[in-house]
């Protein structure tokens, strides 16, 4: 028999490995995430292989809160960059429009050049991480408090045109040498339950859902108190 969930829903779209599962966990939620592709390293409650659009389409107004982190490729400086003449697709825009119909409190997460409102800004230096990697988060249904944005102590530490250079920071993304070791790279996440550089490169740091956790939380107690 399936013991009765108390806890809090949260659907995690997009999970992959679950950085932001991990915060939201942290700050007391049920999450089930939600990813095309297999995840076998994802550290959720329960996890669902399928399009995540359509996913929530038909099950998001089931769950307490959702959080939805869209692939970046559109919107990275790599693809402005290296990659530049790629075409990836824009799920920003389709995915907001679902969540706004199910009715259900959300946030949208994804880089500084993604189409989406800023209401919020987070950098690893605000929870004292060794990853600057800041995200921007578009919120809706209920607020979250800004953290100031702490002047950088320095800079990322790496191989650059044949030099090493010494800094508190590590750049977690792509595959190439120079960036910091595996290990390097978990402690600045916060990440320890996989040593898988990709599943690493794509996750956000879990304190910064466990941020949003929180003020999620204040916001349903608060809700249900003036009930």
């Amino acid at each position: 028999m399936h013991r009765p969930i108390n806890r809090p829903r949260v659907l995690d779209l997009f999970c992959c490995a679950g950085g932001a599962t991990r915060g939201y966990q942290l700050a007391g939620f049920h999450v089930t995430g939600v990813d095309v592709a297999p995840q076998p390293n994802y550290i959720g409650d329960a996890f669902v292989q399928a399009d995540a659009i359509e996913y929530a389409a038909a099950h998001a107004h089931l769950f307490d809160f959702v959080h939805a982190s869209p692939p970046c490729q559109d919107a990275c400086t790599l693809t402005k960059g290296t990659n530049k003449g790629r075409v990836y697709p824009r799920l920003i825009a389709p995915t907001r429009d679902v969540l706004t119909a199910s009715g259900v409190p959300f946030v949208i997460e994804n880089v500084a050049g993604a189409e989406l409102r800023r209401d919020l800004r987070l950098c690893g230096e605000m929870f004292g991480l060794a990853v600057i990697r800041h995200r921007f988060f578009e919120v809706h249904g209920f607020p979250v408090p800004q953290p100031a944005h702490r002047p950088h102590r320095g800079r990322v530490a790496g191989m650059r045109h044949g030099e090493w250079f010494e800094g508190p920071y590590f750049a977690v993304y792509g595959d190439g040498g120079g960036k910091g070791t595996v290990r390097q790279w978990q402690t600045a996440m916060g990440i320890g339950w996989t040593d898988v550089r990709r599943e690493l490169a794509e996750a956000i740091p879990p304190a910064y859902t466990h941020h949003i956790g929180r003020a999620v939380a204040t916001h349903f107690a608060a809700r249900t108190l003036a009930a």
